[in-house]
């Protein structure tokens, strides 16, 4: 829910025991169509769509990146992953740095929408340039299959967004996800 909805709808919600349980922004390449982003040189960085038989590698790599904080859903996220790989229309990308697997990102293309979508860095090798590499080498695919609009979503605030605006992203909304609460 957008908070455009305003505080009356929320409170809405609120009364009908509904309860906030995200806050996210949708970020866009709006102003302008995708452009093909500028080369970058990052030597200890490489960036590549996954192999069929690098599934299992991929998954992993993902798995780890978003289950550092939440150790209970890695298993959750293993399987999450082969459903990512196994996506028609979902591409999976591995970032390396110097030779070893370190992030990992999906980028989901439709009649010229590119969802840039699902992006880890496993802790070890975080803050090492994998996710910006991550975000320029997707930008770069979706410019050459015909994309002329990307968009992702990001906690507000976060690493994620910074790195999405440092590459040309800008919010679009903020919006609001609601769970209905049991009673008590």
């Amino acid at each position: 829910m957008s908070p455009f909805a305003g505080v009356a709808a929320l409170g809405m919600l609120c009364t009908r025991n509904y309860r906030p349980i995200e806050i996210s922004n949708v970020l866009c390449v709006l102003c302008r169509s995708v452009e093909r982003p500028t080369a970058e040189e990052q030597s200890a960085v490489s960036v590549r769509v996954i192999a069929p038989e690098e599934a299992q590698l991929w998954s992993d790599i993902s798995a780890r990146g978003w289950s550092h904080e939440h150790p209970e859903l890695r298993d959750f996220l293993l399987d999450l992953g082969g459903t990512s790989v196994a996506r028609e229309e979902s591409l999976c990308f591995l970032a390396e740095y110097n030779g070893k697997p370190g992030a990992a990102g999906v980028l989901c293309i439709h009649d010229g929408v590119a969802l840039f979508g699902g992006s880890a860095t496993v802790p070890e090798l975080r803050r090492r340039g994998l996710q910006a590499a991550l975000l320029h080498k997707r930008m770069c695919y979706a410019f050459d299959h015909g994309c002329d609009l990307a968009m992702m979503v990001a906690q507000p605030g976060s690493d994620s967004q910074r790195n999405a605006e440092r590459k040309g992203f800008r919010i679009a909304y903020t919006r609001t996800k609601w769970r209905l609460c049991s009673s008590l």
